[in-house]
């Protein structure tokens, strides 16, 4: 047996628990830290080969383990900006030197300006809106963008279509003469026709209203002895309220070139629409088109009802953020009207206790755990985002202090180990005395 081996030994597992102790003291120095994933060492024998009866010492290697799989404990704050991630995957932030790379550090703030960026300073990274609804990406970070929540400024946008919704009265009665039907601009309609208005929004916000006007214009004739026909025809004229006559008992006639859209609307006996009821509203005035829906409106025995939702939105501030668990972020305006701005994916290697730890709490990808493959949160196993949630650190305190108290024991015996050595060495260097 070698004494000088038992004494190499002994200081292979004086190093060995100091590394073991270097990871108890940063799980213990980050237990507080926002999504911090707990490291651990493990130890492996390192066997040397031996003679005879003689035995060589060998010694023990130590090697750290990541535990970013385990998902920490989730806590609810009152940002909103806070995200949280359910499940596996990862945000995808960049640094100041605009390196993509992963985290689940999700205590994200507005910075100078705008941008979300978490506490060690990396830009949470989504795709915008500009362009219509994004597609992901799944092989890259190519198309993101920081995600800017600035709530500066005002945002207009002009209605393009809209949606009309409700009910036709079956029995209401064909006017007896043309110059009662809206379509004709020249006097006063009859009780059959029913009247509504809807607000749109110009290229500029401003509130645009316009005036309908629906009137049965035709009805489908039966043969005895089948009951009454029910299916009709209507016309649907609409004007610019605007433009409306001025005094007197009725709007009409309307100026400015009179009505800006014209249709007619076919329903079965069943009082169900027949024809497409796309009807286009041509506005001179404002220059555009909206194409208005009214597929949605029946013919029945009842009273005339009618909702109009157009697309658009007046001149108004952001009054808030949000976001929810497919990822989307909304701006929240004070009319109580929502817009998407960004979509915020998720990240994902095969194996993810294989990453790369970078400062910061963020993470890289390499030959080990798998290329990174990104989707939108809730799709192809990634987790849920939750807002104003955090993820907490996954460090076991009580464990950690019982790791501590088993690294120092063992350091101390391995220490005892080499001092034994050291005491043998000196019998034998007096033997010569």
């Amino acid at each position: 047996m070698s004494i000088f081996g038992s004494m190499k030994t002994a200081v292979s597992g004086m190093n060995a628990q100091a590394n073991r102790l270097s990871t108890v003291a940063d799980n213990i120095a980050n237990v507080n830290t926002t999504g911090y994933k707990a490291v651990s060492t493990s130890f492996s024998s390192l066997v040397l080969p031996s003679s005879g009866g003689n035995y060589n010492s060998g010694g023990v290697q130590s090697s750290v383990r990541q535990a970013v799989s385990d998902q920490g404990d989730i806590s609810y704050t009152t940002s909103g900006t806070d995200l949280a991630i359910s499940g596996d995957g990862f945000f995808i932030v960049q640094g100041a030197d605009g390196t993509p790379v992963l985290t689940r550090a999700g205590d994200f703030t507005k910075d100078d300006e705008g941008n979300l960026v978490n506490a060690a300073g990396f830009q949470l990274m989504g795709y915008s809106y500009d362009s219509g609804s994004p597609a992901v990406v799944v092989n890259g970070f190519d198309g993101l963008v920081p995600v800017n929540v600035s709530q500066d400024g005002l945002t207009a946008i002009a209605s393009t279509s809209g949606v009309f919704k409700g009910n036709l009265d079956s029995n209401a009665k064909i006017p007896v003469a043309p110059a009662t039907a809206p379509s004709a601009n020249l006097g006063t309609t009859t009780t059959d026709t029913k009247k509504v208005s809807m607000v749109a929004y110009d290229r500029l916000g401003n509130k645009v209203m316009y005036d309908f006007y629906f009137t049965k214009a035709s009805v489908a004739a039966a043969p005895p002895p089948a009951p009454p026909a029910t299916a009709a025809t209507w016309e649907v004229a609409m004007f610019r309220n605007a433009n409306a006559a001025v005094g007197g008992t009725t709007s009409f006639p309307y100026t400015a070139g009179g009505a800006v859209g014209n249709g007619t609307l076919t329903f079965d006996s069943n009082g169900k629409m027949t024809s497409s009821g796309a009807v286009n509203i041509t506005d001179g005035v404002t220059g555009q088109t909206i194409a208005m829906d009214f597929s949605g409106l029946t013919q029945l025995g009842a009273d005339f009802s009618g909702t109009g939702t157009p697309n658009g939105q007046a001149a108004t501030p952001v009054k808030d953020v949000t976001i929810d668990g497919d990822g989307i972020v909304y701006a929240k305006y004070e009319d109580g009207s929502t817009k998407p701005l960004y979509r915020i994916p998720l990240a994902n290697v095969a194996s993810p206790d294989k990453l790369t730890l970078m400062s910061g709490n963020v993470y890289s990808a390499n030959g080990q755990s798998g290329v990174t493959v990104t989707g939108f949160p809730q799709t192809n196993g990634l987790g849920t985002i939750k807002s104003g949630a955090l993820e907490g650190s996954n460090v076991d305190l009580a464990g950690e202090l019982t790791e501590m108290i088993e690294s120092q024991r063992s350091y101390t015996a391995n220490s005892k180990v080499f001092q034994t050595g050291s005491d043998i060495m000196d019998v034998l260097v007096n033997l010569k005395r």
